[in-house]
């Protein structure tokens, strides 16, 4: 633990507790394997009546009725020996990196992720090449209660994710561009002040387990998921235990620093309706004084 906690190298790690580098291996990635075995539960898609809870926490803090989650994506940095370098694992700022993308509720917690892709790859793609998307594209996720919203308005379960993920009837994006009106920036702050929660958690993970934030040093691509994915356990845990993630731990600053979200500008129809559904809500309930 102490190794994923401080993102110090195996050697510094050994020479706290007086072992060799290889017994530090050894220890950390049997613990690897047996929360890999053994808390798998706490990261989880919720029951029906968890999901409950959670869009009722979404619309009691940002007024957004029968809201699931909000999606972010950051990169996890590292070195690559020149016989494994490749265009791929190259992101936007010349790193090599993988991506990790998350859902989370409106405490922090990680619904669901997605990791083991390369760095060179877009938000928006990353995010078709996951199983979340098929699931919901199948109809097999995001597909509880509807609710009624403004004047009798039905309104789906959907996430919220920002200008690089597509606008689909299950996933809203903000608007983009110079000239909005009102209501539309009205939207853009509501949202914003929303999918917040999805940065914060990417941020208290990346500060709390600081091997993830670090440059790794040639780390091996098919463990290194595993490692991610504990990582996001361990947050998880301190949640579900009742402790309090700590502001001063998360990063200073955006948890990817530098890099710059690519507009998917991919529109639904069904999902351009569901955010102007969303907007007039917004709308009628500051008019009533709700919000």
């Amino acid at each position: 633990m102490r190794r994923l906690a401080s993102g110090e190298s195996q050697v510094s790690v050994g020479a706290s507790f007086g072992v060799g580098q290889s017994t530090v291996s050894q220890v950390t990635w049997r613990f690897i394997e047996a929360l890999e075995e053994r808390a798998t539960q706490h990261l989880k898609w919720p029951e029906p009546s968890q999901m409950e809870i959670i869009k009722s926490e979404f619309e009691q803090s940002f007024g957004l009725p029968n809201c699931c989650g909000a999606i972010d994506a950051t990169h996890i940095v590292m070195t690559l020996p020149a016989v494994e370098t490749s265009d791929d694992w190259c992101d936007q700022e010349n790193n090599y990196s993988m991506l990790l993308q998350g859902i989370v509720d409106s405490q922090m917690r990680f619904l669901d992720i997605v990791t083991g892709w390369p760095g060179g790859m877009t938000t928006s793609r990353l995010f078709k090449c996951s199983g979340f998307y098929k699931l919901c594209e199948n109809g097999d996720r995001l597909n509880g209660n509807v609710k009624m919203a403004f004047e009798g308005v039905e309104v789906r379960e959907y996430i919220l994710g920002g200008f690089s993920y597509p606008l689909l009837p299950w996933l809203i994006t903000p608007y983009e561009g110079d000239d909005l009106s009102d209501p539309m920036q009205d939207f853009n702050a509501v949202h914003a002040t929303a999918t917040s929660v999805a940065v914060k958690a990417f941020s208290q993970l990346k500060g709390g387990w600081r091997i993830l934030n670090k440059v790794m040093w040639r780390p091996n691509k098919q463990k290194l998921p595993s490692i991610i994915l504990v990582c996001c356990l361990l947050h998880n845990i301190i949640i579900d235990c009742g402790d309090k993630l700590h502001p001063d731990i998360a990063v200073s600053g955006h948890h990817d620093p530098g890099y710059k979200g690519q507009s998917s500008r991919q529109i639904e129809s069904t999902g351009r309706l569901m955010r102007e559904n969303l907007t007039k809500h917004i709308q009628v309930t500051k008019r009533d004084g709700s919000m």
